[in-house]
């Protein structure tokens, strides 16, 4: 797990710069969810806008959003495929998200379509961890 402040970046994810993650699973699915960083910056996630299972998406398409307190934002998928499963409990506890964003909180699965090239598109865990760092920086 790599940590750049308060936030966590765990080391066997693929990340986009929008800060959605993606954990290649077995049986040739794709758990996405939305960044540490993300839930942190938008502060308590009141409602979660959860994509239709069934549906195709390409790569850093809005397939749905999150909103908080703060404001509204699209969660890009971080992989094309189609969404073969939603997290359902999201629906009445968005907050898993703040909770829990890579564990509970996940939004959905995705049987992607090209995920080799998918994922070269994607930042490592490093990558991404710098790029927190200068978002940071910023501030």
């Amino acid at each position: 797990m790599l940590k750049v402040d308060d936030v966590n970046i765990p080391d066997d994810l693929y990340y986009s710069r929008e800060h959605e993650w993606a954990r290649v699973e077995g049986e040739g699915v794709v758990r996405i969810g939305v960044t540490d960083y993300a839930q942190k910056m938008l502060h308590e996630i009141v409602f979660v806008n959860l994509p239709k299972e069934g549906v195709s998406v390409k790569q850093m398409e809005a397939l749905g959003a999150v909103e908080s307190v703060k404001a509204v934002s699209d969660v890009y998928s971080p992989v094309s495929g189609r969404v073969v499963a939603v997290n359902q409990e999201l629906l009445n506890s968005p907050e898993l998200i703040n909770q829990d964003p890579y564990g509970k909180g996940w939004i959905a699965l995705i049987q992607p379509d090209n995920l080799k090239d998918d994922l070269a598109r994607l930042l490592t865990a490093s990558q991404y961890a710098d790029y927190v760092k200068r978002l940071l920086k910023e501030k």
